[in-house]
């Protein structure tokens, strides 16, 4: 459900979320990094119980979707060429191509730099080589935390799957059937932002909800997990348009 609501001059519009099988106690309020706004109610909300909790933190909502928009106004698109910043596992490299005529297209991490081999001056080459190789290291390193995560938390009986999707706003999530989904741009952050949402989603195996029980399972297993928090949510908008 898409609605909106009015603060002075200003229209903020808002998604609001209904997630059966995934127990919500109160209506949750989200501004994500891009400036959108998410809304997750119980089942049993009405479209008025929602929209006056949502205007009863009109203010807050304002200053966060104002911030993420001057955030987003100094991030400059990406042009694949030589010389441009990218960040793997919490590092920053920079981008070498290299045209090698008749060579398939490929990329390696040298040293200081993540060199993109194409057989042709194309920058839709060198966009598609990097995202490949983005989501075939992520799928590597996803597994092994995923699977050295499970192996300590006591409520887990074994390694769930994982699904790798490219998300706009969203580093992961979990359904109730207990399938990970995750966001191949997260590889680009530290391991210890990286565990962050791993352990969050798998937490969410034994708490399907936000409830004090949920943070308290963060809490156990990640002490200062909302440090970590913090610096993820800065860097999503370089680390999700790269």
């Amino acid at each position: 459900m898409r609605a909106s609501l009015h603060y002075g001059e200003h229209v903020l519009p808002y998604e609001v979320r209904i997630q059966p099988g995934r127990v919500i106690r109160k209506v949750a309020i989200h501004v994500e990094p891009d400036g959108r706004v998410l809304v997750d109610a119980p089942e049993s909300a009405s479209e008025q119980d929602i929209h006056q909790a949502v205007g009863a933190r009109v203010r807050w909502i304002f200053g966060h979707v104002a911030a993420a928009k001057e955030r987003l106004r100094h991030v400059l698109p990406r042009e694949y060429v030589s010389g441009e910043s990218l960040h793997y596992l919490g590092r920053r490299y920079r981008l070498k191509v290299s045209l090698v005529p008749n060579a398939p297209t490929a990329v390696r991490l040298r040293g200081g730099h993540i060199e993109v081999v194409v057989p042709q001056d194309d920058v839709g080459l060198v966009q598609a080589g990097l995202q490949g190789w983005y989501r075939q290291r992520s799928r590597v390193v996803f597994q092994e935390r995923v699977t050295a995560m499970a192996h300590s938390l006591a409520w887990l009986k074994g390694v769930p799957p994982i699904r790798l999707l490219n998300m706009r706003s969203q580093w992961g999530s979990c359904s109730p059937a207990g399938l990970l989904t995750l966001n191949p741009h997260l590889v680009k952050a530290s391991r210890e932002c990286l565990d962050y949402v791993v352990l969050h989603e798998l937490c969410h195996l034994k708490e399907h909800n936000h409830s004090p029980r949920f943070y308290a399972l963060l809490d156990k297993h990640m002490p200062g997990w909302q440090r970590v928090k913090l610096r993820l949510d800065s860097l999503a908008d370089v680390l999700l348009r790269e």
